[in-house]
């Protein structure tokens, strides 16, 4: 299975470190790169304006995203310098650079192929787990600086521990998976000189201008946003929060804490699944429905309503393509006070379905279209708990995880509502939480997981 946390778990075994970077003359050249005419993506714009806007915080306010591996042997580091290089130029989102022009717009800037230049630094054994973190992170850039992403390796006595960072700016969870992929078998076809050629992947750039062109086509009056404002219009003008307290909200900065837990192991995977498709529903209704029923048992709650990450990966060349093809979906249905799991699951499925209806209407645009007097109290930078579920179980190599002993962190960036991400893998399912790091969060959350967890166990167990 995957490991999942923020970098301060991240434990890596002492080693050689070594670290692919921009070249100061590429950084020098990616400055002047001119302003290109495709604008950043929804969800990169709302992300970059945050930054911006909290660029004063004491700490990394945006996501860092830092994937590692452990493959056998020592590296070629004259075939991982050509890999990531390689890497680099096969995703034209890492071709790209953003400022906010004096007109308040965020501008793209598109750099040059040739331009593109990392190279290997040597720093020697480090047998500090923490000066590694340490490293990862001051050497990687934030997101206004074209180069926020950096590569890595430290070499052990028979074994590498390779790590990719990447500003949230330009990756999700699926692209975290495919950079991994991607850079391993451009280093073999480096290092064993052959290989099937990687298939080309799609422009990132392009799916940019597609989603601003299917946004440009909404009116206030277009179903979709019609749909928004009546779910947001129903729970008070607000997106949804999460159902307990969570301590000092609207309160300054609070930095972000984290949990995983198991939830299954396959066999109860499959049986939770089993009990779904027996009610017209799937892994992903129950899931839902098993939340609902939570937030029912703890806060006697008779709707619910949550938000939930969709890859708008479109075609066949963009499931091969890194960038952050992602927006939010609202989950929303009533759950009565005896309702049961069978009768629930078929609601939330239903709910599901239907937000995926809004995959091409994204919210960030719906507030561009609503008047100040809609009744609608959301702004700009809002925040909203989300529930994810992955099944890495259709990622090609996904039985090897385990042998790669594969981690995924992020940094201690700003928390203020509760993220939750359900992953189902070849032997286990867990859910990962990240969430403010106060004491009422933290007892709200052990709470809440402790209430989430009891109802699948109860599906699984066969209680009605």
């Amino acid at each position: 299975m995957v490991s999942f946390g923020l970098i301060d778990e991240w434990d890596p075994a002492p080693g050689r470190l070594v670290s692919w970077s921009a070249s100061p003359d590429s950084v020098a050249r990616a400055a002047s790169a001119p302003v290109h005419p495709t604008p950043p993506s929804h969800q990169q714009e709302s992300y970059l304006r945050l930054a911006h806007r909290n660029a004063t915080a004491d700490f990394r306010y945006s996501g860092l995203c830092v994937v590692t591996a452990q493959v056998p042997g020592a590296l070629d580091l004259d075939a991982m310098t050509r890999a990531v290089n390689g890497f680099l130029l096969r995703h034209d989102t890492f071709r790209t650079w953003f400022d906010i022009g004096e007109d308040g717009a965020v501008r793209t800037h598109l750099v040059d192929i040739d331009v593109i230049d990392f190279v290997p630094t040597g720093y020697g054994e480090i047998d500090n787990a923490e000066a590694i973190r340490e490293h990862v992170q001051k050497q990687t850039p934030g997101p206004f600086q074209w180069d926020c992403f950096t590569f890595g390796a430290i070499e052990h006595e028979e074994t590498t521990t390779v790590y990719i960072a990447v500003d949230h700016l330009h990756t999700d969870g699926v692209a975290q998976y495919l950079s991994c992929v991607d850079l391993a078998q451009l280093y073999a076809a480096q290092v064993w000189d052959g290989g099937a050629e990687l298939p080309a992947p799609a422009s990132y750039l392009d799916y940019c201008v597609r989603e601003r062109a299917q946004s440009a086509l909404l009116t206030p009056a277009s179903p979709g946003v019609r749909k928004w404002l009546e779910l947001v219009h129903g729970n008070e003008g607000e997106l949804p929060s999460f159902p307990l307290e969570l301590g000092g909200r609207g309160g300054g900065y609070h930095r972000s804490a984290h949990v995983t837990v198991p939830l299954f192991d396959e066999e109860g995977a499959a049986r939770f699944e089993q009990v779904c498709r027996e009610n017209g529903a799937e892994f992903t209704g129950g899931i839902f429905a098993a939340a609902a029923l939570a937030e029912r048992e703890l806060v006697d709650a008779d709707y619910y309503f949550t938000m939930t990450p969709i890859s708008t990966r479109g075609t066949l060349a963009e499931l091969g393509s890194v960038g952050w093809y992602a927006t939010l979906i609202p989950v929303a249905f009533p759950i009565g006070a005896n309702t049961s799991f069978a009768r629930a699951v078929v609601a939330a499925q239903r709910a599901y379905e239907s937000g995926l209806r809004l995959t091409t209407v994204s919210f960030h645009r719906v507030l561009e279209l609503v008047p100040d007097d809609a009744g609608i109290s959301v702004r700009s930078g809002w925040s909203n708990p989300m529930l994810s579920y992955v099944d890495a179980r259709e990622f090609a190599g996904s039985e090897f995880f385990d042998v790669a002993r594969g981690g995924v962190y992020a940094n201690r960036a700003a928390a203020e509502e509760v993220l939750m991400w359900i992953n189902r893998f070849p032997t286990a399912t867990s859910l990962s939480v990240i969430y403010p790091d106060t004491p009422v969060a933290h007892e709200s959350v052990d709470r809440y997981v402790n209430a989430l967890r009891s109802v699948f166990l109860e599906v699984v167990n066969g209680a009605p």
